[in-house]
């Protein structure tokens, strides 16, 4: 399994090679259509991307944690995470690439 990671700049030279937009116009594209995405999920909403999958934020209540090591209970404050569920098509996909 290749370790290479997808940048924003790989993203806004698809968009360029694809589309046909300048490569300042797509870069442009991909940072406005992430910082809208962004943006929704600070205010709480879920976005869903078909055939890609759903962002969710969840509130996770406070509760008591314990420190594997010492066994310390260690109290864990309330937060907002951040999940991601792939759509099936998704999970489709990237089963077929393992073959």
């Amino acid at each position: 399994m290749a370790n290479e990671t997808l940048t924003r700049m790989d993203l806004a030279e698809a968009v360029f090679e694809e589309v046909g937009l300048s490569r300042n116009e797509s870069a442009d594209l991909v940072e406005s259509v992430l910082q809208h995405i962004s943006d929704a999920l600070v205010r709480g909403e879920n976005v869903k991307i078909s055939s890609f999958g759903t962002f969710n934020i969840r509130d996770k209540n406070a509760r008591i944690g314990r420190n594997p090591k010492t066994g310390e209970e260690v109290p864990i404050n309330p937060r907002r995470v951040l999940s991601f569920r792939p759509s099936h098509t998704m999970k489709d996909k990237v089963g077929a690439g393992n073959k």
